[in-house]
C-alpha cells in the first residue's frame, strides 16, 4: 500500500512517498482449481467471475440466434463471459444481440443455411454448438425439409469435421416420425440425422413457449386472431422461454448432458381456451374466436401462406390445433438440471399489460384483484 503527502521546502513543496506492505519478491499468484475445466477433446477452460466482465471460457455458435429463444441464450452465455459467435442472414435482425455480453464477446458472421463453407467458418473455433434454426410454416424459399432435416444435417457435419466438443440441437415437442403433422415429422427425422452423425448431441424438446416475444400469449390477445378449427382444445405443458434458456445454459458446463435427450415443459397442462382465459381476464377484454371446420380451414391456409407475402397461417399449423402434447417419459426434464419451472398464471401480467385500454392499464395483476375481491366478504360460522 502507498501512502502519498505533501511537506514544505525551501522553494515549493515535496511529495514524499512512503510504502507499507511492500510484496514479496517472487510471490505468484494462484488460481482456484475451480476456475479451470477440461472439455472432452482435452482443451481447458479458464472461468473468471466479475460480473459483466467475466471470463466464461467458453466459444459458442448459436445458429438460429436472432429468433425468439437464441436472444434469451446468447445473452445469457455473453453476460457468464462467453464468446458468442452469431450466424446472421439479415443484417438489421441481429442488431440488438450486439449489447448482450462485454465488448468483444459477441461477433456476427453472415451465412445460408445451403451454403456449407459459411457453416464450417462459424464453427471451426467454437466447443459449443447450438442449433436453433426452425421454422412454424414453410415458406418459398425453405421448406420443412430444407430446415429441420437438410439444414440440421449440413450444421452436424460441420461440427463432426472440426471435432466440436459440444453439441446441442433444438427440436421440438410431439417429435415423430409418425405424426400428421409434416412440422413434428421433420423435427423427428432431424433428430435421427444429427444423433447418426454425431452421437453425442444433446437433444432439446421444448413444449409451447411464452414470453415477450412469443407466438403464444401475444396471439390469443390480437384482435386479429379470430378463426380457429378445433373450438381451442390442444392441450399442452407452456413453459417460459428464460427457463428455457437457463436450461441450454447449464449445458454449457454439465458435460454429463452429453448424447441425452431432454423434454423440457412447464409445471401445468393447460387447453388453450383456458389459457385464452386467462387472457381475456388480464387485458380485461373478451376476445371471441370462430370455429371453422378443418376441412375448409387448412387448404384456404395453405393458399393464404402461398399468395401472400406476409404471413397469417398455413395448413400444418391447423393440423397442430388436432395434436395434444405427449411426453416422453424416458427423456430428462428441468429437474435433471436442477431448475424449478416457471407457471404461466403468474406471469401473464407481466407481457400482456399492454394490451389493455388506458382506461384499465394500471390495474393490478387478475390475481391480486380475484384477492382483493374475496377480502370484501367476511364470512362468519355460528357454531351456537
Amino acid at each position: 500500500m502507498q501512502k502519498c503527502w505533501a511537506s514544505p521546502a525551501n522553494n515549493g513543496l515535496q511529495a514524499v512517498v512512503k510504502v507499507t506492505n511492500p510484496p514479496k519478491v517472487g510471490a505468484i499468484q494462484t488460481r482456484s482449481l475451480n476456475d479451470i475445466a477440461i472439455t472432452r477433446t482435452g482443451r481447458p477452460i479458464i472461468r473468471i467471475q466479475g460480473g459483466r466482465a467475466s471470463l466464461g471460457g467458453h466459444t459458442a455458435t448459436v445458429f438460429g440466434a436472432t429468433g425468439f429463444l437464441g436472444r434469451y441464450i446468447v445473452n445469457r452465455l455473453a453476460k457468464k463471459g462467453c464468446t458468442v459467435v452469431v450466424p446472421y442472414r439479415e443484417e438489421m435482425a441481429k442488431r440488438h444481440l450486439k449489447l448482450t455480453g462485454d465488448l468483444g464477446r459477441v461477433h456476427f458472421l453472415e451465412w445460408d443455411l445451403r451454403n456449407t463453407a459459411s457453416i464450417e467458418e462459424s464453427v471451426r473455433h467454437s466447443d459449443i454448438v447450438y442449433n436453433l434454426v426452425g421454422r412454424e410454416w414453410p415458406t418459398k424459399n425453405f421448406t420443412f425439409e430444407d430446415v429441420h432435416v437438410e439444414g440440421a444435417e449440413r450444421i452436424a457435419e460441420a461440427v463432426a469435421k472440426y471435432d466440436i466438443d459440444r453439441f446441442v440441437h433444438v427440436s421440438s415437442y410431439n417429435a415423430s416420425k409418425d405424426s400428421s403433422s409434416e412440422f413434428f415429422r421433420t423435427k423427428a427425422r432431424g433428430e435421427e440425422v444429427v444423433r447418426s452423425i454425431f452421437p453425442e448431441t444433446t437433444i432439446v424438446r421444448p413444449a409451447p413457449l411464452f414470453g415477450f416475444e412469443d407466438n403464444l400469449l401475444h396471439k390469443l390477445a390480437s384482435a386479429t386472431n379470430l378463426l380457429t378449427a378445433n373450438h381451442l382444445r390442444q392441450r399442452f405443458w407452456p413453459v417460459h422461454v428464460m427457463d428455457v434458456g437457463q436450461a441450454l445454459e447449464v449445458m454449457v458446463d454439465n458435460d454429463l448432458t452429453a448424447s441425452q435427450t431432454y423434454e423440457l415443459y412447464g409445471p401445468t397442462n393447460y387447453s388453450m381456451y383456458e389459457i385464452g382465459e386467462l387472457v381475456d381476464k388480464e387485458i380485461i377484454k373478451k376476445r371471441r374466436h370462430i370455429n371453422v371446420p378443418k376441412t375448409l380451414l387448412k387448404p384456404a391456409a395453405d393458399i393464404l401462406n402461398k399468395v401472400l407475402y406476409w404471413h397469417t397461417t398455413s395448413g400444418d399449423e391447423i393440423e397442430r390445433e388436432f395434436i395434444d402434447q405427449t411426453i416422453d417419459r424416458d427423456a430428462k426434464t428441468f429437474k435433471d438440471l436442477g431448475i424449478e419451472p416457471a407457471e404461466l398464471k403468474g406471469l401473464t401480467f407481466h407481457y400482456l399489460q399492454d394490451y389493455r385500454s388506458s382506461s384499465f392499464y394500471d390495474l393490478p395483476p387478475a390475481t391480486e384483484r380475484e384477492k382483493r375481491e374475496e377480502k370484501k366478504y367476511l364470512h362468519v360460522i355460528d357454531d351456537q
